[in-house]
């Protein structure tokens, strides 16, 4: 739960340090002492890997902070790409469009979203046909 509410930390203008909001949220939650898990969720959160290739700080991602390819992870992925910015539930699909839309053609995270769509659709998929089997039980 606390890397859903804190996964979008990195924005705010005072934490950010390199440009790249979910590894300057991470960071900055490592320096506050949060557990590594959450940190690690943060930094890696929405595919967070393939923009941070676009951005030349795959690396430093990847040294820095696991991604644990967990059912937790895919919640995470989840609950991000189905929340639109004002909090309301939306469809994957509508969600990405939105992501596009707002930086237009040729941004890097336009580029992102574009190269993510799988994995994030993945993600979403694998979480929904979870809650469905939780249901059943």
């Amino acid at each position: 739960m606390a890397a859903a509410w804190l996964h979008d930390v990195g924005y705010s203008p005072q934490i950010a340090m390199i440009g790249f909001h979910p590894l300057d949220g991470a960071r900055f939650l490592r320096q506050q002492g949060w557990d590594e898990r959450v940190c690690a969720l943060v930094a890696h959160h929405s595919c967070a890997v393939r923009e941070a290739r676009l951005r030349g700080c795959e690396d430093q991602l990847t040294a820095e902070f696991a991604d644990e390819e967990s059912a937790l992870r895919d919640a995470l992925w989840y609950a991000d790409m189905t929340t639109d910015p004002d909090g309301r539930a939306v469809l994957a699909v509508d969600r990405l469009s939105e992501i596009a839309s707002r930086y237009g053609p040729g941004d890097i995270v336009t580029m992102f979203i574009e190269q993510a769509r799988d994995d994030l659709i993945g993600a979403v998929d694998r979480t929904t046909r979870r809650l469905a089997e939780s249901r059943s039980i």
